[in-house]
């Protein structure tokens, strides 16, 4: 009865193992271009590259550098442009003031709003008026 009870549990154990085979992938293998045979023949060594490192920080810094640049350059621009239209705006009011004030200072428009005053343009000419001054002081 023993034998009997092992054999199966050997059937079942190999039943097991053949349901559990697994398929082994070949490893991938990198294509075969310039890049890839420029990493494998060791031109860039992991030595080499942190040597060169602080260098490529100092690039990356520099490229920043010239981005901040170029958008602060590009900020100015813009308010440059803004502020040139408010003047432009600013001198067409004043041009527009000025006449307006030079049309209101004329005499027959002060003579206008005068009127309703009840104050009148005089008619006779302006009399100058002379003193004498004494010599004997």
């Amino acid at each position: 009865m023993t034998n009997r009870l092992r054999e199966e549990i050997r059937e079942e154990e190999e039943q097991q193992e053949k349901e559990l085979v697994v398929e082994e992938r070949a490893p991938k293998v990198a294509p075969e271009n310039f890049f890839t045979q420029f990493l494998k023949n060791g031109v860039v060594t992991t030595e080499s590259a942190t040597r060169a490192l602080p260098f490529m920080l100092y690039l990356a810094l520099l490229a920043m550098i010239y981005i901040a640049n170029k958008h602060l350059a590009e900020k100015n621009v813009r308010l440059i442009d803004k502020l040139g239209k408010e003047v432009k705006e600013l001198n067409f009011d004043f041009k527009s003031t000025k006449a307006d004030l030079a049309y209101k200072t004329t005499l027959t428009e002060v003579a206008k709003r005068v009127d309703t005053l009840g104050i009148k343009e005089s008619l006779t000419p302006p009399q100058k008026l002379t003193v004498e001054e004494d010599d004997d002081k």
